[in-house]
């Protein structure tokens, strides 16, 4: 909505309408009285006929002419018109001068030359403000900017425009002759004088001439103004040449008339004291008489010198001279126009002014071209059809058009056109427009304005004469803008307005109590209208603004009368309003019973004003005495008061007279003449019962108020004239009195009753007042209807008592709850509580309801002081709601319960949640959240969802950075996510995130304690423990420093381990690494193995670790501290293994013996009977068919056969293997696979040494069966070389001692030895034994030749930090003995060589040949040489990492 802007009309509030049922409609006095408490507080109202209800428009249209008022809309509003009649006389004065008016422009406006004038005469004058310096205060007074230097600008135009005015208002101005006449000499013609011309911007102003207007009637051809602007064009302000030319003898002067000259200034000088106008005037006249004896020709009359002619001025009035420097003030040069000197002014403007009126238009109107004519006017000015006009922008226009003097929009209007004339807009019993027999109905219808004014309950149908506009409506015909200004009705009565058709009209009402405060507030805001016309309101010629009225503190009402609707004014209340365009409207008055007192208020005040009666009161109260039988028993009430106030005031005049000595009196019959022979001479007032005549004044006539103003007569001899006598009157009085009083008895009784305390009545007195009236045929007047009201709604009130009583003891057992359809509400309750206790009559059921309603204003007492809390508990809350349910009343409060129900079921439910935080979830949040958003708004509930909200978001951010934390890449490091973690602390609430965050930063720490525990002291780390750290690490997201070397760890050690499993792992072999490097837990057959793993321990102690499967044997090994419990548990394994084995081979050796039984053993993998060539493995000493055994053709002779079981291992050669255990000693981290091959190395060099020490013995053995690869007899060996045989067989590694020892064996026991069934073997036997021994030679040497060339390609140099020698070497074929003593003795004998060189260390030394060999020394404790190639390091390891041989390492181990 857009706020309106300055000074824009902003509409009053509405005034009451009323759209009666069709019962209600049926008489118009009735409802008027029934609406008049309501409606008379805003002075009007508007009612609706019921629907249907549409009379025919019965007005002659062709018959009807009619000559309108013409209304200038700027002139009919009162501060506008103040400011007109001042810029006429401004305007007046000037022209009678010889100069035009010109509205000067200040800041783009023009200047309110009228508010410019008052303001200087209140701050004293021009003189005092010029001396003090005011004209800044007046500039802002005016509205103008501060800062621009406006008020030299008002100065200037103030003393060139007004000043002149202002002195000739004071009589300064009119010339006084000197006592001793000085002739002063005529100023210079340069020099300057005060000029009325000064700015071409300056518009010229157009006299309205208002008083001239109305008393000249408008030409024929006069038509309506538009939009004329009142100021035109930009001509000077003196007369046009044109002008002086058609009227020459206007302007005289003495001499030559010389050109116009240049304006000249003269400083204003006062000539002499200043006295009164009318004492100049009469010396100015003695002053002339004597001059016009003493000299014949013109002289000025100011300063009696006749010299200067051609400034010498001749009156165009009265022929008198003077010089233009002469003048107050001084004039600047001869006018051009006519002149008129002080003198004449003083008569012109001294003549009385003539009252403002409307003029009459110059055209009769028919209906039809009236019609035309405003059409064209509003669709013209709006510019747009006139049905498409909205109201409130024609309504802001004309408010606008009354209040600006620079527009002049004229309009007319055909008011007060007597119906008796032209026919009523009604129709009327025997006129000229026929009613259709449906339409009959409207012809008696007390809505027809033809009827009001004369139905029986009206005032004025006792009124004889027909008063046009009171008896007889009057007619209407509007157009845009056309008004009727404010006014009450005459004598204070009601109006009703009926607008036949057209557009609607606006009116504007205030309260009649408020009349004199509207007429207050217009005095003084226009007093110069009031004081020439004192009854300017009862001229109906003035409006003011609502909204100025409103500021003052007038109650102002306004409606829209549209077509068909009538509009109702209430006594003595102000009126106003306008047309929206063409319409036709009918009005009259009418007065009932009620405006009685009002009336005869009236006609004192119209008596105080001067102001003439429309009708005689006095005379109307008599007619209805005289009819006093026809009346009805109401009104003969009120006459009976009306009257006796009337003959108690005239029996107090007369004596008032007599005591003034009018003796004289006689009867007269005021009724034969008319109403202005019989006015009061002084007030005006219709005389009725008396009046005072004096023989000297014949036709005057005054009242007895007034009888010292009849003339200067004694009042001896006045003679009073009356109309009855005083016992007359009280006769009158005597005869009402008779008829009403047992009607007022009756109604006193009632009244009395009605006002009297009801504990003692009951409705059994009112229904006998009631009788008592129906007996008496009282008539039915208001009273009656009022008593029989109250005794019906007494009935209804004790009958909805009983109702409301018995209803409230059904639904104390009713079930279910919500709100009954016949509760009532509070107010309702305690308005029907008061409305029983108000009753003039004791009803049996208050005292009860009463009850009801303490319970219920208890109730809302605790429930206003529950309510009033912050948030009170909900156990309260349930339980007052509880209570309030119980009370069968519609009570506001509980709606407001259940509201602060939920919120503090909510607001509980948030801070339960908020006092377990391990419940207090995002969803949580959210879902309260969500159920608080639906609550009614209160301060603790969004204080809570500021807070939920608040930690909501606190929360998702935590939620979503500890999750962008958590996922991180690179992720962050620990003292991060604990600062965070410290922050979260304080949140409480269950957030998933920042509980992982929170546990993550735990689990890192305990990981970082273990990875420092893990290498505390020194320790080597073991494999598992690093495994399960780093998969513990990396299901953690922090960022921990160890996990990369960790990691790094691990991975070498896979690396490793992978290196080792190609080192000793068969291809596609079932074993694990671990199974080939430790010592067998199993060496029995698969039978046996399950059943160990079967094997359970019988007792209920604490089992002990037992060592029964690889397993066990990790698990042990794991657990293990360091390396030497590792090696004794692998210790402890190989023992079992060593038993275990011995048991396999006895059992094995077993089935080649002769059995007693006869029975055939199974051997080989098949488990079936020995059966042609055989192999039997020299370790378990089974025997396996050649068919069974893959690749048992390429068994070589000489070498141990071992059983595919037996076979574990690739069995690589020792310098293979020792770089391994390098390999793992420099990464530092301990595996079982690692402890293994330590042991297995460690019981490597423990086997090389016992080799050394022992030598194989003979021995034998015989079979059944011949052998195709047999066993070395264990007949012929001691149980000492079997186990050296049995554990260097066991060994993982290829050593040269084994082939040697076993070669050894070999050659020792002859095949003699072996004891063969059949010839047959023997020979074979033989045969595949001597093929054995040469294939032992060829392929050896073969190999030994692949070596050597393989060995001169490779030439590596040795490390410099190593101290590298290169010798010079020359390598022979080497001769080796095949004896066991120069095997294990000499194993690296050569036979001869070129030159002298280092041996090496290693214990089998490959003898590398080649003009460089590489060397490399030992970082251990021996610092022995090795060539790189015999212990298998490359020349780029010998040179970046530490070497350590064998013996060293194995000593580190075993410490």
């Amino acid at each position: 909505m857009t706020q309106p802007r300055p000074n824009e009309f902003i509409p009053p509030p509405e005034c009451p309408v009323f759209e009666p049922s069709w019962e209600e409609f049926a008489d118009p006095f009735v409802f008027i009285n029934k609406i008049r408490p309501i409606a008379e507080n805003t002075g009007i109202c508007k009612i609706r006929p019921p629907q249907g209800w549409q009379p025919p428009f019965a007005c002659d249209v062709d018959r009807l002419h009619f000559t309108p008022r013409i209304q200038r809309l700027n002139e009919l509003e009162a501060q506008t018109r103040v400011k007109l009649n001042f810029l006429d006389q401004i305007a007046k004065f000037w022209e009678l001068q010889g100069c035009t008016l010109k509205i000067p422009h200040v800041e783009r406006r023009s200047l309110d030359l009228y508010q410019l004038y008052k303001l200087v005469t209140e701050e004293g004058g021009f003189d005092i403000v010029c001396r003090e310096r005011k004209w800044t205060q007046i500039s802002l007074k005016m509205g103008f900017a501060p800062g621009k230097a406006i008020g030299s600008h008002l100065r200037a135009h103030y003393e060139r425009i007004l000043y002149p005015y202002s002195l000739f208002q004071t009589g300064a101005n009119l010339p006084v002759r000197l006592l001793e006449p000085s002739f002063p000499d005529p100023p210079q013609k340069n020099s300057q004088k005060p000029t009325l011309t000064n700015d071409t911007k300056d518009k010229e102003y157009k006299s309205h001439d208002l008083p001239q207007r109305q008393s000249v009637q408008p030409a024929e051809t006069s038509t309506i103004a538009r939009r004329a602007k009142r100021t035109e064009g930009r001509c000077s302000k003196t007369e046009h040449a044109e002008q002086c030319e058609s009227r020459p003898n206007l302007r005289r002067r003495m001499g030559s008339y010389v050109a116009k000259p240049e304006p000249v200034n003269i400083p204003v000088q006062v000539k002499q004291e200043l006295i009164e106008p009318s004492g100049l005037i009469v010396e100015y006249e003695k002053s002339k008489v004597s001059n016009k004896a003493e000299v014949e020709q013109y002289i000025c009359l100011v300063c009696g010198g006749g010299g200067d002619e051609d400034r010498l001025l001749l009156c165009d009035g009265c022929d008198d001279s003077y010089h233009t420097f002469c003048l107050i003030p001084p004039l600047p040069e001869v006018p051009k126009g006519d002149w008129r000197c002080p003198k004449c002014l003083a008569q012109e403007y001294g003549k009385p002014q003539v009252a403002f009126g409307f003029e009459q238009a110059s055209r009769n109107y028919t209906l039809r071209s009236f019609g035309d004519m405003a059409d064209s006017f509003k669709s013209d000015y709006f510019n747009m059809p006139v049905h498409m006009v909205p109201t409130e922008l024609v309504e802001k226009e004309f408010w606008r058009l009354v209040s600006t003097i620079e527009e002049d929009v004229t309009v007319e209007y055909g008011a007060d056109i007597a119906s008796k004339d032209f026919g009523s807009g009604f129709p009327v019993k025997n006129g000229t427009f026929r009613v259709a027999p449906d339409e009959e109905h409207y012809l008696s219808s007390g809505w027809n304005l033809n009827n009001m004014p004369v139905l029986d309950a009206s005032v004025l149908t006792h009124i004889t004469a027909d008063i046009c506009g009171m008896k007889l409506p009057w007619l209407y015909v509007g157009m845009c803008f056309s008004s009727f200004c404010w006014h009450i009705e005459d004598h204070w009565s009601y109006s009703v307005n009926y607008l036949h058709w057209g557009e609607p009209k606006t009116w504007y009402g205030a309260p009649g109590y408020a009349a004199e405060q509207l007429e207050a507030v217009m005095k003084k805001l226009a007093p110069e209208l009031f004081e020439s016309q004192p009854d300017l309101l009862h001229q109906l010629v003035t409006i003011m603004n609502p909204n100025l009225l409103m500021e003052h503190g007038v109650p102002i009402y306004r409606t829209n009368q549209c077509a068909g609707e009538f509009v109702i004014t209430f006594p003595r209340a102000y009126h106003s309003g306008f047309n929206q365009g063409f319409n036709f409207a009918e009005a009259v008055n009418f007065c009932t019973v009620d405006w009685m007192p009002l009336g005869r208020e009236c006609v004192e005040h119209y008596r105080s004003l001067h102001r003439y009666c429309v009708f005689s009161h006095d005379e109307m109260v008599c007619n209805m005495v005289s009819k006093v039988e026809n009346l009805e028993l109401e009104l003969a009430s009120a006459i009976q008061k009306d009257m006796g106030i009337m003959v108690q005031k005239e029996q107090a005049l007369r004596e008032r007279a007599y005591k003034l000595g009018v003796w004289h009196s006689q009867q007269v019959d005021y009724e034969d003449q008319p109403d202005e022979e019989r006015q009061c001479t002084k007030c005006r007032t219709t005389c009725y019962l008396s009046g005072i005549t004096c023989p000297c004044s014949p036709g005057q006539l005054v009242c007895l108020h007034h009888i010292q103003d009849l003339c200067s007569c004694s009042p001896s001899n006045y003679t009073l004239n009356y109309k009855f006598t005083l016992g007359m009157l009280n006769q009158m009085f005597t005869s009402v009195a008779s008829r009403a009083e047992s009607y007022d008895d009756w109604a006193s009784k009632v009244n009395k009753i009605l006002k009297a305390n009801q504990d003692n009545k009951n409705l059994e007195e009112l229904r006998g007042l009631i009788g008592e009236a129906e007996k008496k045929a009282y008539p039915d007047t208001d009273l009656l209807r009022h008593l029989r009201q109250i005794i019906q709604d007494a009935e209804k009130s004790a009958s909805m008592a009983q109702q409301l009583l018995n209803g409230k003891r059904q639904t104390r057992y009713r079930s279910g709850g919500g709100k009954s359809q016949n509760q009532l509400t509070v107010e309702e309750l305690r308005s029907f509580v008061q409305q029983l206790y108000d009753l003039p009559c004791s009803i049996r059921q208050a005292p009860f309801l009463k009850a009801l309603l303490s319970r219920v204003e208890h109730f809302q007492q605790r429930s206003a002081d529950l309510l009033a809390e912050d948030m009170p508990g909900s156990s309260a809350l349930q339980g007052l709601l509880d209570e309030g349910s119980g009370l069968d009343v519609e009570l506001p409060e509980l709606s407001v319960l259940r509201q602060r129900l939920e919120q503090a079921r909510w607001v509980e439910a948030v801070q339960q949640a908020s006092e377990q935080p391990a419940s207090l979830s995002l969803d949580c949040m959210r879902r309260l959240i969500d159920q608080g958003v639906g609550l009614a708004p209160h301060a603790c509930v969004e204080r809570t969802m500021a807070r939920l909200q608040e930690l909501l978001t606190v929360c998702e951010h935590w939620e979503e950075k500890a999750h962008n934390m958590l996922t991180a890449r690179p992720r962050h490091d620990v003292e991060t996510l604990e600062s965070a973690v410290l922050e979260v602390n304080s949140i409480h609430a269950y957030l998933p995130n920042c509980l992982q965050l929170k546990d993550s930063v735990n689990r890192a720490k305990e990981w970082l304690q273990e990875a420092d525990a893990l290498q505390l002291g020194g320790r080597v780390p073991v494999l598992a423990s690093l495994t399960d750290l780093v998969s513990k690490a990396k299901s953690i997201p922090v960022l921990l420093e160890p996990l990369a070397r960790l990691e790094s760890l691990v991975s070498e050690v896979q690396t490793w381990k992978e290196g080792a499993a190609r080192t000793f792992l068969l291809k596609n072999s079932s074993l694990s690494l671990l199974e080939v490097l430790c010592p067998r837990c199993e060496a029995g057959s698969q039978k046996s193995k399950s059943k160990r793993v079967k094997d359970v321990s019988p007792t209920g102690k604490k089992p002990i670790v037992r060592l029964d499967c690889i397993n066990d044997v990790e698990r042990a090994l794991s657990e293990s501290k360091d390396t030497a419990s590792a090696m004794a548990t692998l210790s402890e394994v190989r023992l079992k293994e060593l038993e275990s084995l011995s048991s396999l081979r006895t059992t094995n050796e077993a089935k080649f013996q002769p059995m007693p039984s006869g029975s055939v053993p199974t051997v080989c993998l098949c488990h079936t009977v020995p059966a042609g060539p055989m192999l039997q493995c020299e370790l378990c000493r089974d025997a396996y068919h050649s068919g069974c055994v893959p690749g048992a053709t390429e068994v070589q002779a000489g070498h141990p056969w071992l059983c595919p079981l037996c076979t574990r291992s690739e069995k690589p050669p020792l310098d293979k293997v020792l770089p391994l255990l390098a390999s793992l000693q420099r990464i530092r981290v301990r595996l079982p696979e690692g402890d293994a091959l330590r042991y297995v190395i460690e019981r490597t060099v423990r086997w090389q040494h016992r080799v050394q020490q022992v030598s194989p013995a003979y021995c034998g053995s015989n079979g059944s069966f011949y052998m195709q690869h047999p066993c070395i007899p264990l007949s012929g060996l001691s149980s000492e070389l079997e186990d050296l045989l049995v554990e260097g067989l066991l060994l993982q590694v290829t050593l040269p001692e084994l082939q040697q020892l076993y070669q050894g064996f070999l050659n020792q026991l002859s095949p003699s030895h072996h004891s063969l069934q059949s010839s047959e073997h023997d020979h074979q036997y033989h045969i595949l034994q001597k093929e054995t021994e040469k294939l032992e030679k060829n392929p050896k040497r073969r190999l030994e030749k692949e070596n050597s060339d393989e060995q001169d390609k490779d030439k590596v140099k040795k490390p410099k930090k190593k101290k590298p020698r290169m010798i010079k070497e020359r390598r022979c074929e080497e001769k080796r003995t095949t004896s066991p003593s120069n095997s294990l003795s000499d194993p690296s004998y050569s036979e001869d060589s070129e030159e002298d060189w280092s041996v090496c260390s290693a214990e089998r030394c490959q003898q590398p040949e080649g003009n460089e060999v590489n060397w490399v020394q030992c970082d251990g404790s021996c610092n022995q040489w090795f060539h790189q190639i015999c212990v298998g390091v490359s020349a780029e390891q010998a040179e970046n990492e530490d070497y350590i041989c064998i013996n060293c390492s194995t000593n580190y181990f075993t410490q």
